[in-house]
């Protein structure tokens, strides 16, 4: 059975690691989920938002029986030293519904970097506002779901995300184009954006970080499954936890990335 299950929310933000990989289709609580499996490791794509999330880490717990959740994904820069395609693992996950707060399984040591999960698509004005509130670097949607299922099944969480929109990017909102199963619905999206040329600069750039973020991430993620690999005869928590702490599990502190889209290779 895999290690390490990852919870992504799309399927293009990692297709760069799950091409050619087994892909299985699995019942969970009346719910179908799509599973891309290889080796020790297996991928679900559960939609857009920290409920969606939860929901897949959950049937990935159940299905695989994991040692560890790793939250995997776009995140927007609530800093202006982060640029796209750089790559970071949190040592905390802040929930924006309560506030509570989530240590990173692993992070012992590590440069202290804060991401803070926001139930919609954050703006410029709002990435300035969770920035001062939380004291955070970045912002997603998914991994205080992640994190909520991990802690009450007693597995071990992680996360590692690429930056896909910068800090002074306003992207779209996209709220009313994702139904409540957190899928988005592209082709009502297209045609609202077909409507108004104003628009197709910014969703021009858009898809072209969301590309390139997609890039690099599947590029860290494969040197991770690697690593992972050649660990498969150690199969404690404790080796899974130091495999996703290593190096190649890069973070930037909030002015210089350790892994940035320009030395390593937003939703659309």
């Amino acid at each position: 059975m895999p290690k390490v299950a990852i919870v992504a929310a799309l399927e293009r933000e990692v297709s760069g690691l799950t091409r050619n990989w087994n892909r299985v289709e699995r019942q969970y609580q009346g719910r179908t989920f799509v599973f891309f499996e290889r080796e020790e490791m297996v991928v679900v794509c559960g939609g857009i938002g920290a409920e969606a999330a939860r929901r897949a880490a959950e049937a990935a717990i159940a299905v695989y029986r994991p040692i560890r959740v790793q939250s995997v994904g776009f995140a927007g820069a609530l800093d202006a030293g982060l640029r796209v395609g750089d790559v970071f693992a949190p040592a905390v996950v802040v929930d924006a519904r309560d506030g509570s707060r989530v240590e990173v399984d692993g992070a012992a040591g590590r440069e202290h970097f804060t991401l803070v999960t926001f139930m919609a698509v954050a703006g410029v004005q709002q990435k300035a506002s969770l920035a001062q509130a939380y004291g955070a670097q970045a912002v997603d949607m998914e991994a205080a779901g992640v994190a909520m299922a991990a802690r009450v099944h007693g597995i071990a969480f992680g996360a590692t995300k690429v930056i896909s929109d910068e800090l002074d990017f306003e992207v779209l909102e996209m709220s009313r184009f994702i139904d409540p199963q957190g899928h988005f619905r592209t082709a009502n999206f297209a045609a609202f954006v077909s409507l108004r040329p104003s628009l197709w600069r910014r969703v021009a750039a858009l898809a072209r970080n969301s590309r390139k973020a997609a890039r690099v991430l599947g590029e860290h993620l494969e040197r991770y499954r690697q690593e992972l690999n050649q660990s498969s005869g150690q199969s404690s928590a404790r080796e899974s936890e130091k495999i996703a702490a290593s190096p190649a599990a890069a973070h930037p502190t909030p002015r210089s990335a350790a892994t940035s889209g320009a030395n390593a290779g937003g939703r659309e």
